[in-house]
């Protein structure tokens, strides 16, 4: 199958998990009735962010990964035919927690799971205190509909791994996310942050080749204001489809996998890399 077609289900916060799922399955059901054969949730979809402060009654909303959630998703999944990735925040054991996200094909089957590898720690996003850095490596899967490789959020600023998950044969990179403005720096920093954070993804997909997919929160917690705008960006880095900053919405791409094929032959940045010089990428830094 050459062309597929995204679905990017940029949603708000409900007030329970309950809630959360029960919309997103008619946002799913909308998404799949548009057309849509890869569906994808924002960061953390079923439940607040909540790493705005440092509470240790919070990983009470953690849940096991596969679990009810994942096992309610394969369902609708194997119903309508699509793959789902339904980005969750995996409770592994005791004290022991990830941000994870859960990737299902067309026929219901859960094809394993992604964890966060690049955790932040800023004002508002008190992430170390909650997630376990990653420990699967960068994953690709082989879907019904394509090879999709998934990363989740502070991923998103690393080429490296952009790179890694593109060299392991994705044709898009997904990115689940939850970012925003802080009350305190969107008059001043408001519209350069918004700028980078599309920049760097559109890279992402140009030095790779690739589509490239984020998936935005909208609203508020706490300070935060989260800005929306889930994009679709082509190997070429255009933006192709793009959500607004402030509403529930599903955002349709199709994207013609033939076009990373394409792209690949006459930019052949894998074929160029001078992979014997890469060496010091494994430092943290080059002062010895």
């Amino acid at each position: 199958m050459s062309v597929v077609i995204l679905g990017l289900i940029q949603g708000s916060t409900f007030a329970s998990k309950a809630e959360s799922l029960a919309r997103h399955d008619e946002l799913i059901r909308e998404a799949a009735g548009k057309g849509a054969q890869i569906i994808c949730l924002q960061e953390l979809f079923n439940i607040p962010y909540f790493c705005t402060r440092q509470d240790t009654a919070l990983f009470d909303l953690a849940e096991s990964v596969p679990g009810p959630t994942t096992d309610y998703m394969a369902a609708l999944a194997k119903e309508l035919g699509v793959v789902i990735v339904a980005s969750l925040f995996e409770k592994r054991g005791p004290g022991l927690y990830h941000n994870t996200a859960a990737i299902i094909d067309a026929d219901g089957t859960y094809l394993g799971k992604y964890r966060k590898m690049h955790i932040p720690q800023d004002p508002g996003f008190e992430e170390k205190f909650y997630f376990t850095p990653g420990d699967l490596g960068y994953c690709v899967w082989d879907t019904k509909f394509g090879k999709i490789g998934v990363l989740i959020c502070w991923d998103q600023w690393y080429p490296e791994a952009a790179r890694l998950t593109a060299l392991a044969g994705a044709q898009i990179l997904i990115y689940p996310t939850a970012i925003g403005w802080l009350d305190s720096e969107k008059a001043e920093l408001g519209k350069a942050q918004h700028c980078a954070w599309e920049t760097v993804q559109r890279g992402h997909a140009v030095a790779n080749g690739c589509f490239v997919a984020a998936i935005n929160r909208t609203g508020f917690q706490d300070d935060t204001e989260f800005w929306g705008q889930s994009f679709v960006a082509n190997p070429y880095g255009e933006i192709v489809a793009k959500g607004s900053v402030s509403d529930e919405e599903i955002v349709i791409m199709a994207c013609d996998l033939q076009a990373v094929e394409d792209f690949r032959r006459i930019w052949p940045f894998f074929r160029d890399r001078r992979i014997d010089t890469y060496a010091p990428l494994t430092k943290r830094y080059l002062d010895e």
